[in-house]
């Protein structure tokens, strides 16, 4: 059956305008121009104001009273919590994986990595489609789908604060190793192994985030 329109439009609205925020094009502290943005996508008001209302469900809009939607913006409380709750749940789905794991699953995350490497060595700032997509086939390989839908929502945050923060070479470097790393535990069958490497992963990720924090300040508002 095919849904109605509005409810179609506001389907693609909501994929476009996540891509907005999520690539920084839309960066944090700015309001959401709701003419512009419904120009932009080609659509009506009605449409997108849906998808801004889904969008601030999923954390990544913040709609304030007689004001609109903004892109909330980083700052060093935020960071610790989600990645206190990423962690909970991102070193489960890693046992997990490594103990659910099929050579299917293996050979997705190889391909995954090594992408991620080839669009890196070529100049891209660390897409974070390539980041997303490593973790969507980590969790695939747990095959918990409760984990896996709430690991979306704290991740797309993550990504959301850190498109305000300078690139970091070495760090993103530090990254694609760790994804190696943890695909060798999950094809290792190791899951106290998958699990210490993706804590240590999230960890040095945190810190780097809360460093770029510190030296930029919060996004003002």
């Amino acid at each position: 059956m095919t849904p109605p329109l509005h409810l179609s439009l506001a389907g693609q609205a909501v994929d476009v305008l996540r891509d907005l925020v999520l690539t920084g094009e839309i960066p944090p502290g700015e309001r959401v121009n709701e003419v512009e943005a419904a120009q932009r996508l080609g659509i009506s008001r009605g449409p997108l104001r849906e998808a801004i209302r889904h969008l601030a469900s999923e954390g990544l809009l913040t709609l304030v009273p007689h004001r609109g939607a903004y892109v909330p913006s980083a700052d060093a409380d935020e960071v610790k919590a989600l990645f206190e709750l990423r962690a909970a749940l991102e070193c489960a789905a890693a046992e997990l994986a490594a103990t659910r794991r099929t050579d299917a699953d293996v050979l997705r995350l190889r391909s995954v990595c090594a992408e991620s490497r080839r669009s890196y060595s070529a100049g891209e700032k660390f897409p974070h489609r390539l980041d997303l997509a490593f973790h969507q086939t980590l969790l695939d390989a747990a095959r918990s789908p409760r984990i896996a839908e709430q690991v979306r929502l704290v991740q797309q945050r993550v990504i959301l604060l850190r498109s305000a923060l300078h690139d970091d070479p070495p760090h993103q470097h530090a990254s694609l190793d760790d994804h190696d790393a943890l695909v060798a535990a999950v094809e290792a069958a190791d899951p106290t192994r998958a699990a210490e490497v993706m804590r240590k992963h999230l960890a040095r990720v945190c810190a780097q985030m809360l460093t770029s924090l510190s030296v930029a300040g919060p996004v003002a508002e």
